[in-house]
């Protein structure tokens, strides 16, 4: 009998460079995952984590955020959309939504291109960095300030002139100082290099498997819904005897304690099933915290592989309250939001003392997650296809849930004046705010600079994350969140795991030469503090320019009459 012929098909084509960007000149999602090209046109609606994860991994090599971002039947999933391969190395673009700009494909044109940039070492002073998008910087003497190793990428991450009043950002002085530092301190930024740090990053991803360290620890959740109970057994016998100050305290606690957990569902790292993580996570934040899981996850997903980066990490995009880094003051545009960060006013103002306010503001952080979780449910940014459609109103309904027995049953009902209920309201959710310490301590005292899109996933996340060191026994109260660099790097790793994996990271660190900044509690709020009134001084500095300026000018308008 004659064999039957097996057809050649879509997935066994070798796409070119040049077809590649052509298709994503075509506004194609297109994203390379071990070799295997991805058009994920049909899939981003579906997308249970939103549309801008993706947007952002446009163009590059996607293989490590994804990798640490989804679970194995979601890579399996993925191969549904694979339209062919690549061949060799594969040199990240700019994606489109950080300012790429892409040529359109004419299939007669000839490849040259290609074998160009597969043979060329982009360290090397006299070649170009990738052939599109390419971007020429505003400053030509970067090229004599910063190390060779950066220049190809920091020029392909820099944006044209003609894009920095459309919310880019001038390669100014300070920003160059910045990138120097960080190439100073960290490995090379070239293909060769940055390749190495990739291939040990996933070996260590096997031994850490092969550890069992992503096996969560049941017995460790049993402990947790123990003290979950207790606070909340607390909040409730302390409410029945009107000792409402004291109520207040042990409910905050209990709130504090419970996003820990919704944290760890988030990122499936409790059951690492996708439908049941999430509905735990949901029940937790939702109908427990009032808070959205949803609006977490779509910001979270961003932070996470944007990590720091003033134009697209939401985690650090909170003007007019705080600046961290002096691009800020220069509206810049936020692709999250999708709207201009204005230095007005306000700004100007507020910037100047963020030192001071820092710890103030995050006592009222709690409130600040209500609006932008009704905000992400009324406006409905959840998914509305695929495995998520039904999450928009499991939501909704947990918002009804949280504000009828807290809302309603305790605030109202059960405290007899206004101002106890106001005190109630206070206390309850200030207590939360080390936990908004907490989260912002290991990032805002790290880097802002961008490297561009040479640099790899795992220096990425050590350069801009840093952990907090603490005994064993306080772990609970940190809840995981002081292994900040740790869960960046491996984020679906159980975080009572997360200790024991610290090991295996600082010896990853130690090979590859990268720093791994860690700080106690302590020191890392000196660390933050002072960073927050460093781009204070920058601002002050800024405005008495300003200032200067202004009376200069009507100086000379006067006697210019």
């Amino acid at each position: 009998m004659n064999k039957p012929i097996s057809r050649p098909t879509a997935r066994d084509n070798v796409l070119s460079r040049r077809e590649i960007e052509g298709m994503i000149a075509d506004e194609k999602y297109i994203i390379i995952i071990d070799g295997k090209v991805l058009k994920l046109d049909c899939w981003v609606k579906f997308h249970p984590g939103g549309p801008l994860a993706i947007k952002h991994m446009i163009g590059r090599d996607a293989t490590d955020e994804v990798n640490a971002l989804h679970s194995q039947e979601a890579l399996q999933s993925m191969k549904k959309f694979q339209i062919g391969s690549i061949e060799g190395t594969w040199t990240n673009f700019l994606p489109p939504i950080q300012g790429g700009h892409f040529r359109p494909y004419n299939e007669h044109e000839v490849d040259s291109e290609d074998e160009i940039i597969s043979n060329s070492d982009l360290s090397s002073e006299e070649c170009s960095p990738p052939p599109s998008p390419l971007f020429e910087p505003v400053d030509h003497t970067l090229r004599h300030r910063v190390s060779r190793s950066t220049i190809s990428s920091v020029i392909s991450a820099s944006p044209p002139p003609e894009e920095t009043n459309k919310g880019g950002y001038v390669m100014d002085a300070r920003t160059q100082d910045e990138i120097l530092l960080d190439s100073s301190k960290y490995p090379a930024v070239t293909t060769e290099e940055q390749q190495k740090i990739t291939h040990k990053y996933r070996q260590l991803n096997e031994r850490i498997r092969a550890a069992g360290l992503y096996n969560c620890n049941y017995s460790a959740y049993a402990i947790e819904i123990s003290r979950y109970t207790l606070l909340f057994g607390l909040f409730v016998f302390f409410l029945q005897r009107s000792w409402f100050c004291l109520s207040a305290l042990f409910l905050g606690c209990f709130w504090h304690q419970l996003v820990f957990s919704a944290h760890d569902a988030g990122h499936m790292g409790i059951t690492h099933d996708f439908q049941i993580d999430t509905t735990i996570g949901m029940i937790i934040a939702n109908h427990l915290g009032g808070l959205s899981l949803g609006w977490w996850k779509r910001s979270h997903n961003v932070h996470h592989i944007m990590t720091n980066t003033p134009e697209h990490d939401p985690d650090i995009e909170l003007m007019p309250f705080f600046a961290l880094s002096h691009r800020f003051f220069g509206n810049l545009r936020s692709t999250y939001y999708d709207r201009v960060m204005e230095y007005d006013a306000v700004s100007r103002a507020v910037v100047k003392y963020q030192h001071y306010l820092y710890y103030p503001i995050l006592l009222f952080g709690r409130f600040n997650l209500y609006f932008l979780s009704w905000e992400h449910i009324i406006v409905g940014r959840s998914p509305r296809h695929g495995a998520g459609w039904w999450h928009r109103w499991f939501e909704l309904s947990g918002q009804l849930f949280f504000w009828t027995w807290f809302g309603y049953g305790v605030v109202y009902l059960s405290i007899p004046s206004w101002w106890s209920r106001i005190a109630f309201v206070l206390i309850s959710h200030m207590v939360t705010a080390p936990l908004h310490v907490q989260i912002t301590l290991s990032h805002y005292a790290m880097s802002t600079a961008d490297l561009g899109p040479l640099e790899s996933f795992p220096q990425k996340m050590l350069r801009t994350t840093m952990d907090v060191d603490c005994p064993q026994w306080l772990d609970f109260i940190h809840g995981g969140l002081q292994f900040q660099a740790i869960h960046h790097l491996y984020p679906r790793i159980p975080r009572h795991n997360l200790r024991k994996t610290q090991k295996f990271v600082q010896e990853f660190c130690e090979d590859v030469n990268i720093p791994y900044a860690v700080f106690t509690f302590y020191d890392g709020n000196k660390e933050v503090i002072s960073r927050l009134g460093h781009v204070a001084k920058q601002a002050r500095i800024l405005e008495e320019c300003r200032k200067a300026c202004a009376e200069q000018g009507v100086f000379a308008d006067h006697h210019s009459h």
